[in-house]
């Protein structure tokens, strides 16, 4: 491949594999909990998350590759790898993740724990009076739900259900003198770690394999160990097929649950050679797919543990704050109306409340007689059971009650959200069932894209609110993850959303837009041309990105060129990154660097040229990833406002001056920053949030 403002040639030695590069950012995130001036707690957090991020990698990533592979597929993507190149560099580099991960936990997490008088205990350490209370237990709460099944003749090998925890068991039979194989699920409702008095812990597989002799009366128990399945969740729905996409998509996740294919295996230290070779086999598994963990099975449950109300042993609980601007003064409420027309309004999750901004805006949407209509794309939303609908103010049921005022309330619901697509089933029969105008996109594509629309009858006619970020409509997520998002009344973005809406809804193509960018129609034709002229500039030009991932082939080697031609090229990604950075000839004005930290870095800014020379600004919900930029709907709107822009050059600063939370990528290695000033990222903005509040509250 050759870049169209370059002569140099682009190789495949030039990319880094995604997937390598995906584990790379699992490292970096495991770099965390290692990290000993963090309390003890959350550093088992991040043991936690890392273990679940590695989870959906083997089911959606690994999956993938290994259906490419039965497929006979051997085509090479951009870096030069093979499927199955590619899965025998997965191998050996998750491996490894897994060493270090379990080594971690079990050589230093667990002792720390132990000093901080939080006991993760062997069954075999304890003394008679907890065997006895355990076995109380037992007898009482676990026994009766558990179900033993044998594997011989007479009973086929059991399906074993994703990533659940399960005992491979070996018992002999007396009658005839030979070993038998059973299966015992432990079921999900229990605890992972049964509790005893003091904050001492036992893993529940511990409990119930101390107990087996109950489950198999007259059948000596050889021996046990855990195991663990993950299959595949890399399941698509054939929607031209599909007359109905809501139906389709139950029909999937039923599928799922029954019927996806193995991919991984994971097994106790304690493992029984004989029986993990049967598992593999019934399992339709090679030895290669086989992880032997020194850890117990299923590191992501240290949440649970994480759950404790042991304050002293986390990080102070941030608390978000209320923006200066939507801030009311004691017994008034906040017009948001009012405001968005004096001026854009700019908010910064989880630094700036989900709740007193789009939460509080929609709801007061909602019961506003002058509101006509309320658009909006829901993609991720929350489990309906989540108790923070309670506490939060509640996106979907705003929505509900627009829509019994007589509000015209259209909602797009993202079906394909893989691993919501549940909760978003739930969410659209309700809408339906309460009136909301719920539709599914456009067919071929997911909607991404993070809009709301509110139109308005004022004395001068209809007026259109539109709010555009970055993150989910989620209250939970929004106190995780660091987001933008950006109020307007701006009459062109709102045409183009009401167009948007349109098109979504019902037939079209978004071409003809104002101000946003839209994917697939418009977002690459447009970020290719803005790197092309700043590009021409050379070294007076300069181009900043704040994105998840790199991953685009196309727009990498516009980056690539561009800095061929000397433009200043700074990059901020958390993730994937398959650009190789500071390479003399290829990269040479390249910088790239990764926050990671407290907060999901999940916000994106696109900025073109010098702030003090008339930069372009955009910000919204797509990352440069190929599903992105043609596979999915997304919107980026223009930042106009001065204000705004000044905001997100204050963010910008301290992301580039961060030497805690950084890591550097020296060409195709991630190394951390050197600490030189001690900024902390999160920190600072925490002050920033902070420093705003007090001088709003000092000017009332």
């Amino acid at each position: 491949m050759t870049d169209p403002m370059t002569t140099t040639p682009i190789l495949p030695e030039h990319y880094v594999n995604r997937e390598l590069s995906l584990l790379d950012f699992q490292r970096r995130v495991l770099a965390i909990a290692e990290n000993p001036e963090l309390p003890i707690l959350d550093r088992l957090k991040f043991v936690a998350i890392v273990s679940q991020n590695l989870d959906e990698f083997f089911q959606v990533r690994v999956a993938g590759l290994m259906n490419q592979v039965a497929s006979g597929v051997t085509s090479t993507t951009a870096d030069g790898m093979t499927p199955r190149e590619q899965l025998d560099a997965i191998r050996t580099t998750a491996t490894a993740l897994f060493d270090r991960m379990d080594a971690l936990f079990m050589d230093e997490l667990v002792p720390l724990l132990t000093k901080a008088e939080v006991h993760l205990v062997d069954y075999a350490d304890l003394d008679p009076s907890e065997v006895a209370m355990l076995h109380e237990r037992f007898d009482q709460q676990i026994f009766p739900i558990l179900t033993p099944l044998a594997v011989d003749p007479a009973h086929p090998f059991p399906y074993i259900s994703n990533l659940s925890l399960n005992l491979a068991v070996v018992v002999r039979d007396p009658d005839r003198d030979e070993v038998q194989f059973a299966r015992v699920k432990v079921p999900p409702l229990l605890p992972r770690f049964i509790a005893l008095p003091h904050d001492r812990f036992v893993p529940v597989e511990q409990v119930i394999a101390h107990n087996l002799d109950r489950l198999f009366p007259g059948h000596p128990v050889v021996g046990s160990f855990a195991f663990r399945v993950t299959r595949s969740a890399d399941l698509a729905v054939e929607e031209q097929e599909a007359d109905d996409l809501l139906e389709a998509m139950e029909t999937v996740l039923r599928f799922r649950q029954r019927s996806a294919g193995a991919i991984r295996l994971e097994v106790s230290p304690d493992a029984s050679p004989r029986a993990v070779d049967l598992l593999l086999r019934e399992l339709d598994l090679g030895r290669e797919q086989a992880y032997h963990r020194a850890a117990p099975l299923d590191l992501g449950s240290l949440f649970e543990l994480y759950g404790l109300d042991r304050p002293e042993l986390k990080e102070p609980t941030w608390v978000p704050v209320t923006g200066p601007r939507l801030t009311a003064p004691p017994d008034a409420t906040v017009d948001f109306f009012e405001e968005i027309r004096n001026g854009d309004i700019f908010v910064h999750h989880p630094y700036e409340s989900f709740a007193t901004s789009t939460g509080a805006f929609l709801a007061q949407a909602a019961a506003d007689p002058n509101v006509l209509a309320i658009k909006q794309t829901l993609y991720r939303t929350w489990a309906p059971e989540d108790p923070a609908i309670g506490g939060e103010a509640a996106i979907v049921q705003s929505l509900i009650t627009a829509a019994e005022a007589g509000k015209q309330v259209v909602v797009l619901v993202e079906l394909k959200a893989r691993f919501d697509e549940a909760a978003n089933i739930t969410w659209a029969k309700m809408l339906e069932s309460a009136g909301v105008h719920v539709v599914y996109g456009v067919v071929g594509l997911k909607t991404h894209a993070k809009i709301l629309l509110v139109v308005r009858r004022e004395k001068d006619g209809l007026r259109r609110y539109a709010h555009i970020g970055t993150g989910n409509y989620n209250p939970k997520t929004a106190r995780l993850y660091e987001d933008f998002g950006i109020f307007t009344a701006d009459p062109d973005i709102g045409r183009d959303l009401s167009e948007l809406f349109n098109t979504l809804t019902a037939y079209g193509e978004a071409h003809s837009m104002r101000r946003l960018l839209v994917a697939p129609a418009t977002l690459r034709r447009r970020i290719t041309e803005r790197i092309r002229e700043e590009g021409a500039k050379g070294p007076e030009g300069w181009i900043l990105f704040k994105i998840n991932h790199l991953v685009d082939a196309d727009i990498v080697d516009e980056l690539y060129a561009a800095s061929q031609r000397g433009c200043r090229i700074d990059l901020i990604v958390r993730g994937i990154c398959s650009l190789r950075a500071g390479v003399p000839g290829l990269s040479p004005t390249i910088r790239v660097r990764s926050i990671v930290g407290r907060f999901l870095e999940h916000s994106r800014i696109y900025r073109f040229g010098h702030p003090d020379r008339g930069a372009v600004y955009y910000t919204g919900s797509a990352d440069m990833m190929t599903r992105n930029l043609d596979g999915r709907v997304e919107v980026i709107t223009p930042i106009i406002d001065p204000r705004i822009r000044a905001r997100i050059e204050e963010i910008l600063d301290v992301l580039l001056t961060d030497d805690e939370l950084a890591w550097t990528l020296e060409d195709d290695r991630w190394q951390p920053v050197p600490h030189v000033l001690g900024l902390n990222s999160h920190d600072r903005l925490q002050e920033f949030a902070l420093m705003r509040k007090r001088s709003s509250e000092s000017m009332r």
